[in-house]
């Protein structure tokens, strides 16, 4: 029986088909506003930090192919490695090799969120190489703009019916239509929420910081933002896992699933960054 107030949710994906074969799809839209609050929050952090625009240019780049890959290689390797090790194009390419010789355009169906953040680690650390600037100081800039496309990101998620949560019966529930008529937990709306709460969060106290002397605000100690940002957005996607689905077959009989397993160790990394990297180096 559905719950009362239970939401029939069925959104057609695609906005528009562009000459009939480039469809856009609200996944699409929704990563590339995500990305694009991204670069207008950092791009103030680095005025801020007088840092000049010649600088700025590039991590737009860096960051989208960074993110891009990552998140598409840790899908393939972390969830589906028995099919795409022996589809290795298809890793990379957005398209499906048919068994007839020709190809479908399926866009890239199949991104991690562990992949992306170790993507867009190693790509920042290839930008700061090129332009000189200090590692943490940047990674630092970036933690405070994450949240926000981590938001997009799962609205994307929820505008597709994917990653959905388990059944439900609590009144706010969503009937994923495409997937079957039970009442489910929006888990994907769940984490858009707590990214957006974080970002408010985050953005709080870099202001807090600002007019604070750095040499005093904890809120300044390099890497600060970082581990704070790996620690809160792994720590909830720890525990919204419960009440999600397994995305795929082989999690069924694990203790914790995948996106659990690869959550530890990013939440560890974040304690350290957050609470005593900076204490053995002088402040900025």
């Amino acid at each position: 029986m559905l719950p009362l107030l239970s939401i029939n949710w069925n959104p057609e994906p695609e906005l528009f088909n562009l000459f009939g074969h480039l469809p856009l799809r609200y996944y699409g839209l929704l990563w590339g506003i995500g990305i694009l609050l991204a670069c207008i929050i950092v791009q103030r952090e680095y005025r801020d930090r007088k840092i000049s625009d010649e600088k700025f240019s590039p991590l737009f780049f860096y960051c989208v192919i960074g993110i891009t890959l990552g998140a598409r290689l840790g899908h393939c390797l972390f969830y589906q490695p028995e099919y795409f090790l022996n589809h290795l194009w298809e890793m990379i390419l957005p398209v499906k090799f048919l068994p007839n010789g020709e190809w479908q355009w399926i866009g890239y169906r199949g991104l991690a969120s562990h992949g992306g953040t170790l993507g867009l680690i190693i790509a920042l650390w290839l930008y700061c190489r090129k332009t000189k600037l200090h590692y943490m100081d940047v990674l630092d800039m970036i933690a405070v703009a994450t949240p926000i496309t981590a938001c997009c990101i799962r609205l994307a998620n929820l505008m597709n019916s994917e990653i959905i949560g388990k059944p439900t019966d609590v009144p706010w529930a969503f009937v994923f239509e495409r997937v079957d008529m039970l009442p489910r937990h929006p888990a994907q709306l769940y984490e858009a929420i707590a990214y957006f709460i974080f970002f408010l969060g985050m953005a709080y106290l870099y202001k807090l910081g600002q007019k604070k002397q750095r040499t005093s605000s904890p809120y300044y100690h390099r890497s600060f933002f970082f581990g704070l940002c790996l620690t809160e957005i792994f720590t909830f996607r720890f525990f919204i896992e419960f009440l999600k689905e397994n995305q795929v077959d082989f999690e069924d009989g694990m203790a914790l699933n995948m996106g659990q397993w690869l959550s530890i160790p990013f939440i560890l990394i974040g304690i350290y960054f957050m609470c005593f990297y900076g204490k053995t180096r002088k402040h900025r």
